[in-house]
């Protein structure tokens, strides 16, 4: 019987299909990984932006919650979009009873600049699930609102990883720095050593779901028991070279490539 690493998203959804449940689950797949969800709301959104979001009650979140765990293996856990606080209780209380390294994207703005989380929320947020965390996945505006600091460099995204695990309690704290100029710089610590992931910036506006892929991605690689720094890395290769082969899709900021892995292993097949 073949051994299935097994990786679950409990976020909202996009049916555009560049962030969100289905960014999630598209990563998943690519990087072969088992994908399930779990739906916390259904959002009426596409690259321009969000029009509409429809919460799912709290009560079936939990449902879903426990149909999934009490049936299939679970070796990895990320959460995504987690609108308000009760939703948030809900996700706190069962994430301690999997014994899997959960991944929390702290989502509270979307790419056009829509919220996507309650502001009265987002300390909850901070206090009380961030601290379950294995790894958290903040960019530069979402590292400020945890720490309530500015973060205008690279010595300040530096300090930043290292404040937000040791106030905060998460296991390890990945700083994005895609909102400053230059190279795209990430800073990982994970409670000891600091760890920097550098590659080019990609000259695109098509970054739609970037932040959903990127920890979908190391999420995989975690479920796959990658140790965390080489998960990182691995993830930060795939979310750039998805960012490089992005699409001209829709009128606003088009959505990354979740099969550009596969586009860059055909050209590589072809030329050899």
């Amino acid at each position: 019987m073949n051994k299935v690493n097994t990786a679950l998203t409990i976020a909202g959804t996009d049916p555009s299909g560049g962030a969100g449940i289905q960014a999630d689950l598209k990563t998943f797949q690519e990087l072969k990984s088992y994908g399930m969800s779990v739906i916390t709301s259904v959002v009426s959104q596409n690259t321009t932006g969000v029009k509409d979001v429809h919460h799912l009650p709290v009560d079936f979140i939990k449902s879903q919650l426990e149909a999934v765990s009490s049936d299939m293996p679970i070796h990895a856990v990320k959460t995504g979009m987690i609108s308000n606080m009760d939703m948030m209780k809900v996700i706190a209380e069962w994430i301690p009873n999997v014994s899997a390294p959960y991944v929390m994207d702290p989502v509270m703005v979307a790419t056009s600049g829509d919220a996507l989380i309650e502001k009265e929320s987002r300390g909850f947020l901070r206090d009380h699930l961030l601290p379950l965390a294995a790894i958290v996945t903040p960019n530069i505006p979402e590292a400020e609102f945890i720490l309530d600091e500015k973060i205008s460099n690279e010595e300040d995204m530096k300090e930043a990883a290292k404040q937000i695990c040791t106030r905060f309690g998460a296991g390890a704290v990945l700083v994005k720095g895609g909102h400053l100029k230059g190279d795209a710089i990430d800073y990982l610590y994970d409670g000891s050593t600091l760890h920097e992931f550098k590659n080019e910036r990609i000259d695109t506006t098509n970054t739609h779901g970037t932040g959903c892929t990127y920890a979908a991605a190391i999420t995989a690689y975690l479920s796959q028991g990658i140790p965390l720094d080489k998960a990182v890395e691995q993830a930060k290769y795939f979310v750039t070279e998805a960012i490089r082969h992005s699409f001209d899709l829709g009128e606003g900021s088009g959505p990354t490539n979740h099969f550009a892995l596969r586009e860059e292993e055909t050209k590589q097949w072809l030329s050899s």
